[in-house]
């Protein structure tokens, strides 16, 4: 399964937003990869990879998840990327 996002966090894929992110691909079974949408993927669940993306607010980014709940993991990535800091919970 897949998704192309745009990021809504001023911060972008950097700081609490990337963190998150992270935190959230980890919850979930399937294999998660994130990438700007002309570049390498890399592993949703490594920070370092993540943040080595450079993504920032208004970028689209794809997303894939292979696994028993991917469909899952990607609706609960997206949320990450899709809402403003100022609405995290």
């Amino acid at each position: 399964m897949e998704r192309t996002v745009t990021i809504v966090p001023e911060a972008g894929l950097h700081a609490r937003p990337a963190a998150r992110f992270v935190t959230t691909a980890n919850e979930f079974d399937a294999d998660c990869t994130v990438s700007l949408v002309d570049g390498d993927p890399v592993d949703a669940r490594s920070m370092l990879s993540v943040t080595t993306l450079n993504a920032r607010k208004d970028d689209d980014v794809h997303l894939v998840a292979e696994g028993d709940d991917a469909e899952e993991a990607l609706e609960a990535l997206a949320d990450v990327l899709t809402t403003p800091e100022d609405e995290e919970s």
